[in-house]
């Protein structure tokens, strides 16, 4: 008697035997998910991706800034002209400048909506570096490859960056070289 209350209960056994089942699925489906998360050269997307489309917004914000203010100033200039003008074209000059002034407006709405989209680019980098943290940082073949784009996905580089931006100067030497 004294042995029987000492052995585990059969169904106790096979519960034991069905958790370690389920503990090695989990563990394999954890390390399935992290082999796929460095496929996926999730590194690129907090050390590349985002820092780049973040630097494209804040050019595209820039850039609006920049045409905005120069449209300003031109309808100052206009104003300035408008005392030269008859009353009726004085008046026309006057209704076009305002409606430009208004038109401008759409500046500062892109340009808080760019924000928000930064705002949440920034959100992911941070639920990114937490996975990483969480599942490791990936291979070291994650970290040393490169995306390459091929095709018309290669031609499509759009507008560089200012610090990106080949300088005139250079564009004339090369040709002056050939």
């Amino acid at each position: 008697m004294m042995l029987d209350t000492q052995r585990p209960d059969r169904t106790e056994l096979l519960s034991k035997t069905q958790i370690c089942a389920e503990l090695e699925n989990l563990a394999s489906y954890i390390n399935n998910a992290r082999h796929e998360i460095a496929a996926l050269r999730p590194t690129d997307i907090n050390t590349d991706h985002i820092p780049r489309a973040t630097d494209e917004l804040d050019a595209v914000v820039g850039a609006t800034e920049e045409a905005t203010n120069k449209i300003m100033d031109i309808c100052d200039e206009i104003g300035e002209v408008v005392g030269s003008c008859s009353p009726e074209i004085a008046a026309k000059l006057n209704d076009f400048t305002t409606r430009i002034f208004e038109a401008c407006n759409f500046q500062d709405i892109t340009g808080q909506r760019i924000t928000k989209v930064v705002q949440t680019l920034k959100q992911i980098d941070v639920k990114v570096t937490d996975l990483l943290k969480i599942f490791g940082n990936g291979t070291a073949a994650d970290k040393d490859s490169l995306a390459v784009r091929t095709g018309e996905a290669a031609l499509l580089n759009g507008p560089a960056l200012p610090q990106d931006a080949v300088d005139q100067d250079d564009i004339d030497r090369l040709m002056s070289d050939t």
